[in-house]
């Protein structure tokens, strides 16, 4: 640019106008591309993602026998035993629904028997919203909870329940 441009002629006070160099720009900014690097772009998070995270912390809490319905658990313990078996236990009796800054989780677990299963569903809405919210950022709006059985002592084992780590 030209002496003559009218971008760079200093204004009354003998100051040249913010945008009008390439210098001007360059300190104005400070940095290249402009704004916090944090804030350059997006992030999702995938449901299965959220799910998982969730339902690990379902399982961390004491008189949470096993997640899922008794059926699931059973198509869950063959679809195990197949190579190459699509969902993992981590999932299962969770569904996410997950929007860009809010999240509603659907639980559905099974129970020790003698445990207080308001203290349990309590427990496991804490621990669930601080996991998720705490790892994804997202906001948890409800975790609804469905008590599908209860495991008494005296019965067989469908199947073991895998603690994951």
């Amino acid at each position: 640019m030209s002496e003559t441009d009218p971008r760079n002629r200093p204004d009354s006070s003998g100051n040249v106008p913010s945008g009008g160099t390439d210098e001007a720009r360059k300190t104005s900014s400070g940095k290249r591309g402009g704004g916090d690097p944090a804030s350059r772009g997006r992030t999702t998070i995938a449901d299965g993602v959220v799910e998982k995270i969730a339902g690990l912390a379902a399982r961390d809490v004491l008189g949470v026998h096993a997640m899922g319905s008794g059926l699931s658990r059973t198509f869950g313990a063959v679809r195990d035993r197949v190579p190459g078996g699509s969902k993992s236990n981590a999932t299962r009796g969770v569904k996410a629904e997950v929007g860009e800054v809010q999240t509603a989780l659907d639980l559905e677990i099974v129970v020790d028997y003698g445990v207080s299963i308001a203290d349990v569903a309590r427990a496991v809405r804490e621990n669930v919203i601080s996991a998720v919210e705490r790892m994804t950022g997202l906001e948890v709006v409800e975790v609804n909870i469905a008590v599908s059985d209860v495991k008494l002592p005296d019965e067989e084992e469908d199947e073991p329940e895998q603690r994951l780590q």
